[in-house]
């Protein structure tokens, strides 16, 4: 199964500091270990660029410099296959911004799912699940989902 890799989610992948990186690392190698086919999209790696080179007293910035964004970019690129962009996606993504009434920064994982419905994709690996959940066909999963998975249910007790 391919599953896209949100933005976010590879941002805190190479933070060593931030406070979900093991479970991060840990949830691909869930993924890896089932034979998941994980990959990003050229959407993913600019989001990755603007939040590396953005300045750190800005919202979010990690203020890299650009050797820097270039040598983690670099790692993301050998770690996750990237999906060219797909002609196919515009005219979903023009549909899904009127049936999803999607307003504001919104439009960004709306231009996601349409890339992935273009592609063939339906499961995205993201920290943001509510994000994602309101687009049919697109199944988000959480990292904690794949390291702390529920325990199935106890059996009925005996009478």
């Amino acid at each position: 199964m391919f599953v896209l890799v949100d933005s976010g989610f590879l941002l805190r992948l190479l933070e060593t500091s931030d406070p979900h990186h093991s479970t991060i690392r840990a949830a691909v190698r869930a993924l890896r270990g089932r034979a998941d086919n994980l990959v990003v999209a050229p959407q993913n790696l600019a989001e990755f660029w603007n939040v590396c080179t953005r300045p750190a007293a800005a919202r979010g910035g990690l203020g890299l410099s650009i050797a820097d964004a270039e040598r983690r970019l670099r790692a993301i690129e050998r770690l996750f296959r990237v999906i060219p962009d797909n002609p196919a996606a515009y005219p979903i993504w023009r549909r899904i911004l009127i049936s999803q009434a999607v307003r504001g920064v919104q439009v960004h994982d709306a231009r996601l799912v349409a890339l992935m419905q273009a592609s063939g994709i339906s499961h995205i690996l993201t920290l943001n699940t509510i994000d994602f959940a309101r687009y049919p066909g697109v199944v988000p999963i959480a990292p904690t989902s794949l390291v702390n998975p529920s325990p199935p249910p106890a059996p009925p007790a005996a009478p």
